[in-house]
């Protein structure tokens, strides 16, 4: 049983990794043909497509009145995303150029949104309204995002003729999505699994364990951008799968009866991301870029997140 999910585990990242190549590839012929920049594009349909695993465990942790999971997992994928992928990226590849499309303005009102859901949990609970507060916020962050080259620009009326659409990268996409969200509901039921055999509890795994399972594709989608030079699609999921954590958070706020009680304080949890992002964005202000040696400061903070989640230490 212990080797079946192994060989499982190992045949579902080889299917995320190539459904990953099949959205990338698309999305950014897509993105000539109708004059939106795949900056654009991935942020809003990559980001989305990418957040289909944390979706998928979402909707579980409702049917089973377990939100901590879902809250853990969304918190989690923000770190995943900006503490560990981003600066491995950056360890590798001798360094990560990031869009220019997203200024210093732009990236700190996207932290803002990523930060909203932990602020909203600090009183262990969050309300109906506090849900609708967090599609709101990310609604005015499309807003924002998308003035510049964006998907409502009049200049772009492109996006509504079908000729603009090839019916293969359609396909592609489709595929990919398939491949992805099947693959991805694997390995992160693999992951439940041998977090559970190594006897890790609930939240652990949500918040640290989940949420590396549940950005897969964004791992995926990463690796294989810088490899093919197309950094723009990469960044540009990045930051929208990771905003697109606070539109699903007020989601399922609304689907599980209209508020979420937790049982954990994440008082430390909040002031490590907001330390965490902080620490982001004033690496990348003036040259809009990651190096190699603030690459590995940001994993050495990602792994000082883990071993503070892990045993508890108290902050404040």
């Amino acid at each position: 049983m212990f080797a079946l999910n192994i060989f499982i585990y190992a045949i579902s990242f080889i299917a995320v990794w190539f459904g990953a190549g099949l959205i990338i590839a698309a999305v950014d012929k897509l993105s000539k043909k109708i004059r939106v920049s795949s900056f654009a594009l991935s942020f809003f349909v990559l980001g989305l497509l990418t957040s289909i695993p944390e979706f998928a465990v979402g909707l579980t942790a409702i049917s089973e009145n377990n939100p901590e999971i879902f809250a853990g997992n969304l918190i989690g994928g923000i770190v995943v995303i900006f503490l560990l992928i981003i600066p491995l990226l950056a360890i590798f590849g001798n360094g990560v150029k990031l869009n220019s499309q997203l200024n210093d303005k732009n990236l700190l009102f996207s932290f803002i949104v990523m930060l909203a859901p932990t602020f909203m949990v600090l009183d262990r609970k969050v309300s109906n309204w506090e849900g609708i507060v967090l599609i709101g916020l990310y609604a005015f962050l499309f807003y924002f995002i998308q003035k510049n080259k964006g998907v409502l620009d009049n200049g772009h009326a492109e996006v509504l003729h079908a000729r603009s659409y090839s019916f293969i990268d359609i396909l592609k996409i489709i595929l990919g999505i398939a491949l992805v969200f099947v693959s991805s509901n694997l390995i992160v039921d693999r992951t439940i699994y041998f977090a559970n055999a190594f006897n890790i509890s609930a939240f652990y795994i949500s918040l640290i364990v989940l949420s590396l399972g549940t950005n897969i594709p964004e791992i995926s989608l990463g690796v294989r951008s810088v490899i093919s030079g197309k950094k723009d699609v990469a960044f540009g999921d990045f930051v929208g799968s990771a905003s697109a954590n606070t539109l699903l958070f007020g989601l399922f706020t609304l689907l599980n009866s209209g508020e979420v009680i937790t049982a954990s304080n994440f008082i430390n949890t909040l002031l490590l991301l907001a330390f965490g992002l902080g620490l982001f964005y004033y690496f990348t202000r003036s040259k809009h870029d990651v190096s190699r040696k603030e690459g590995f400061i940001l994993f050495g903070f990602y792994c000082f997140f883990v071993v503070v989640e892990l045993f508890g230490l108290i902050i404040l």
